[in-house]
């Protein structure tokens, strides 16, 4: 598997232990983490065994240096990070829920280096040599102006050096703020639908490809064939798109999610989910009853996913799906933003083994 190239904006996580408020926990103890959505794909990445690096634009400060380094320390490459002198590293503050109790974020990011670096910033002909696969998501174009011009940047020259191209539409209403009186799900779409043309993986959940597309689908996240609609208009939008995934997620409190996703090949018109009932026919999602940490588990399923179509074994679209649902699952169980895991945990959770029994 050549390298892949995750493109976006990774922050500092700054969160409350113990489900705190924010109000509670300030003046206090607020624990200090990293995350971003492309970086946590090439974690994951990492962590089952493929070289990804990853590119984004870094002040030259200590808070800076710090994150590479942690990022360097769970095997992600950071050689083709561009370290400018101008911006600043970014902050988000994490509320986490509690039962009935939504969490919440709060973004401090404006005037990012990541924010204010443009196309001539990145060297995107040197970036990809060697590399067989560029991801990037919403959020990168979503920061900026300015992002959204590299990001443009970068997808042109991901197709020109004859990359595989992905890209998470993960939606943040808070951000797509940068064209005054345009709506946030607007700029969104407008954006995001001329990048999606050169895409080959497109992930994202209904909600997300409904505000890409501009249109209402009615679609049950327990029943992943009512989804077939949206996924063949998507398809026909976006011919280019080999595969399509959507994530499947039921909230039934800030603890508790069930949990699947599907594989939809256009070439095919065929639909194939996980996790399944023991007879294989039926979808049968995971209930996460212990949530420990819900972000990054939706980067974790796009990570897992690109590794798994990309690895002969599980490269089959059943088997690929149920890799990415079972990492995805077990993110949830992380602290952190990073799905720090092996292989084998994944494909033991994937082959059933959802006991949590202690191996000694």
């Amino acid at each position: 598997m050549k390298t892949v190239v995750c493109f976006g904006e990774i922050m500092a996580r700054l969160s409350p232990r113990a489900r705190l408020r924010l109000q509670q926990a300030m003046p206090g103890e607020l624990e200090v983490t990293f995350a971003g959505a492309e970086a946590n794909v090439a974690v994951i990445l990492a962590q089952l065994g493929a070289r990804a690096d990853f590119v984004s634009a870094f002040p030259r400060n200590a808070v800076a240096e710090a994150c590479a380094a942690n990022l360097r320390a769970t095997g992600v490459g950071v050689e083709r990070l561009r370290w400018l002198d101008h911006g600043r590293f970014g902050v988000f503050f994490l509320e986490p829920g509690s039962s009935q109790r939504s969490g919440e974020v709060l973004y401090d990011r404006d005037g990012t280096s990541f924010a204010v670096a443009g196309p001539a910033d990145y060297p995107w002909e040197t970036i990809f040599r060697d590399a067989g696969w560029f991801h990037f998501s919403g959020i990168a174009a979503g920061v900026s102006a300015v992002a959204a011009e590299a990001t443009r940047a970068a997808v042109a020259g991901a197709r020109a050096a004859g990359l595989t191209v992905s890209c998470d539409l993960n939606f943040r209403r808070k951000l797509w703020q940068w064209q005054p009186g345009t709506p946030a799900s607007q700029l969104f779409a407008a954006t995001m639908a001329p990048l999606l043309e050169s895409a080959d993986l497109l992930v994202g959940n209904a909600c997300d490809l409904a505000a890409v597309l501009g249109e209402t689908f009615v679609t049950d996240p327990a029943n992943p064939e009512s989804h077939r609609p949206l996924l063949r208009r998507c398809a026909e939008r976006f011919p280019r798109l080999h595969w399509i995934a959507l994530t499947l997620r039921q909230t039934r409190s800030a603890d508790h999610h069930a949990f699947g996703a599907l594989l939809y090949l256009p070439a095919e018109d065929r639909l194939v989910f996980a996790p399944r009932a023991g007879d294989g026919a039926r979808y049968a999602p995971y209930e996460i009853g212990q949530i420990v940490d819900r972000l990054g588990t939706g980067d974790a399923f796009t990570g897992a996913l690109i590794f798994a179509l990309n690895t002969p074994e599980l490269a089959a679209p059943d088997r690929a799906v149920a890799f990415a649902s079972a990492a995805s699952c077990f993110a949830h169980t992380v602290p952190g933003d990073f799905c720090l895991c092996r292989r084998a945990e994944i494909e033991s959770l994937m082959n059933g083994n959802t006991g949590g029994h202690v191996s000694r």
